[in-house]
């Protein structure tokens, strides 16, 4: 092995590194991925995108089940929630999808080396595996696409068992009487929204005064007024300063963020969803000299290191950890390393919350477009006037676009509401090649559609929304 020389070595197999591999593959390049989970897709397929949908799909349904559809005339009766059938259905989504990668792995002809992958030297790659034994590779080229892991909580020690990460929120054996969330991003009210449906009483605990922070304000108001209204409890501008643990609860401490008395509370269940961080250690950054900056990798934007040979994709790099930016930097960073080009816009990059209703935003929030000094024209369209969502029950939200107010081209667009994540996909194709939001009102939407609320939002940029 040692004799052989890669053109390509990536360590880590999630989203951005198996998808660059292939993409290097296709284009003719000899490929190496190493991997030290025993199966591939990195956190987002094993323990973090996939198998959450999962749970937030059948939780939709259970809820449905049991309150939602009476009002269409539908009554059910003896609902009864199986718990480890639902967890079954979840493991066998995950399973058959790994099943999917590990084909295209093998497909593409890519060699897959198991165990932990530490720079030796530029051009050198040493993996461990689980039982210590070093082999090493020899590459031209390394790209880091390790991902990143749970950002920890001072004072507060997951064991995941009473108090969980996301990973151990995905397997708990019963439904949680109460469950306290840290952390009313997207991870916390994803989660927390499953186990609410699924019977728990959930308490969200947030250090900043909105739900979603970095979002358009009015989708972060929107937002937790729905949530609020499904069950969710929320308690803003609070911080967590101690957990402590018996056999079967948890207690918090908690602290207004301004100063003032403390408040002990208690659940069965607690789940830090507080970020994540770059996963960096132990690979032979420093050792070579890589450059860091506040724990992620420096990157040119061709994602080079300042070590020749030495790249960095996804969540270790910085900005937005969503798993389909680090697929995209990847297929780029590929098509760059096999002597093509490639670029990926960050402004058309979209954010999607799979709670119910969805949220979805790309581009530039209002509050960006003001603190820019950018003037804008703005049109907004509630799903309450939407004939398909009033069909289905589905008329919280709305849709609101963002357009430069000299030449229309869409600068942001932000969604709540039913099939968010899909309605913001003609938006970012729009955003992609310079639309403008009379492009968007000009096209013609099929009758009755939600989508129907996207050209109403176009159009009310304009003021002249037909059916507001």
């Amino acid at each position: 092995m040692a004799d052989t020389t890669y053109d390509v070595t990536y360590i880590g197999a999630g989203p951005g590194g198996y998808v660059s591999a292939i993409r290097a593959a296709q284009l003719g390049l000899k490929v190496a991925i190493i991997e030290k989970r025993p199966t591939l897709g990195g956190t987002c397929l094993n323990v973090g995108c996939i198998p959450s949908k999962a749970l937030l799909h059948s939780s939709h349904l259970y809820e449905e089940a049991s309150k939602g559809m009476a009002a269409h005339g539908v009554m059910a009766s003896g609902i009864k929630l199986d718990l480890k059938l639902m967890m079954g259905h979840k493991d066998s989504v995950v399973d058959d999808t790994i099943k999917g990668v590990d084909y295209l792995i093998k497909k593409n002809k890519i060699e897959r080396l198991f165990g932990v992958g530490s720079i030796k030297s530029p051009g050198s790659v040493d993996v461990t595996n689980d039982k210590g034994e070093i082999q090493n590779i020899n590459t031209k080229n390394i790209v880091i696409a390790t991902g990143s892991d749970v950002a920890p909580l001072e004072g507060v020690e997951i064991d995941e068992k009473l108090i969980v990460s996301s990973t151990g929120a995905l397997t708990l054996k019963k439904v949680p009487k109460k469950m306290i969330v840290i952390g009313a991003g997207v991870i916390g009210l994803e989660l927390g929204s499953v186990w609410r449906r699924l019977g728990a009483e959930v308490e969200v605990i947030e250090f900043m005064d909105v739900c979603l922070f970095g979002s358009d304000a009015e989708v972060s108001k929107i937002a937790q007024r729905s949530l609020k209204k499904q069950g969710l409890k929320f308690r803003m501008k609070s911080k967590v300063i101690e957990a402590r643990t018996n056999k079967s609860s948890v207690t918090l401490k908690i602290e207004p963020r301004e100063g003032g008395d403390i408040e002990e509370i208690t659940a069965d269940c607690v789940l830090v969803a507080i970020g994540r961080r770059p996963y960096t250690d132990g690979l032979g950054l420093e050792e070579n000299g890589v450059e860091m900056d506040r724990g992620f990798i420096k990157t040119t934007n061709h994602f080079k290191t300042n070590v020749d040979g030495i790249y960095a994709i996804g969540d270790v790099i910085g900005g937005v950890m969503l798993a389909h930016k680090a697929e995209d930097e990847g297929i780029v960073l590929a098509e760059i390393l096999a002597g093509q080009s490639g670029h990926i816009n960050y402004d058309a990059v979209p954010g999607i919350v799979y709670t119910w209703p969805e949220v979805a935003t790309v581009g530039k929030t209002e509050e960006q477009l003001i603190e820019a000094g950018v003037n804008y024209n703005a049109g907004k369209f509630n799903f309450t006037a939407n004939a398909r969502a009033r069909a289905m029950s589905a008329t919280d939200g709305f849709v609101k676009i963002l357009a430069d107010a000299e030449t229309d081209e869409v600068l942001g667009v932000h969604i709540v509401g039913a099939s968010a994540g899909e309605l913001i996909q003609e938006c970012i194709v729009a955003m992609e090649f310079g639309g403008s939001a009379e492009d968007l009102a000009r096209t013609c939407h099929g009758h009755p559609g939600l989508s129907e609320v996207v050209k109403e939002a176009a159009l009310d940029v304009d003021n002249r929304a037909l059916h507001n």
